[in-house]
């Protein structure tokens, strides 16, 4: 994961000042409303909404008539994290999902967490299940393990401590 997030940020400058620059149609130095959408789908491959928008467009100052770099390196350095983090979080997930169910089951839990953390007192995975899953299925969906690998970053759950 270092090594992934290093080497996108290390490219991650100079992949947003072409595509500012190839948004920027005027050189102005900023990114206008709808320069800022098309420079998304370039970055994304999504049209953002109109909601993403307005928000993004109410954070520039009056001063300004749109987006400048700094900021849109701000804000498109933060997404791409995020877009990152959530496609680890799934590789993770397929991983320990081995018969491909899109689920996990208390075994595979069970296994998962013995692979890991072979010290871990059996006592603690019934436990650590039950805080998993979150719908009280009996199975953790992606939606669960998700919320608990961000979760699992508080130091007050079981799973920090994993």
């Amino acid at each position: 994961t270092y090594y992934t997030e290093a080497l996108v940020h290390s490219r991650k400058p100079a992949i947003l000042n072409s595509v500012f620059e190839v948004c920027d149609d005027d050189n102005k130095g900023y990114l206008s409303r709808e320069e800022f959408k098309v420079a998304v789908v370039l970055l994304f491959s999504y049209k953002p909404s109109k909601v993403e928008v307005d928000a993004v467009m109410s954070s520039v100052k009056p001063e300004n008539s749109g987006i400048l770099f700094e900021k849109f390196l701000d804000l498109m350095s933060a997404r791409k994290a995020a877009q990152l983090y959530n496609s680890e979080t799934w590789q993770i997930f397929t991983a320990f999902d081995v018969q491909s169910r899109g689920f996990l089951t208390f075994e595979d839990f069970k296994k998962t967490f013995n692979s890991v953390s072979s010290k871990l007192p059996e006592s603690v995975i019934p436990e650590a299940f039950r805080e998993v899953d979150q719908d009280s299925d009996g199975c953790i969906s992606f939606k669960d393990f998700e919320s608990a690998m961000k979760y699992g970053q508080d130091e007050g759950s079981l799973l920090y401590f994993a």
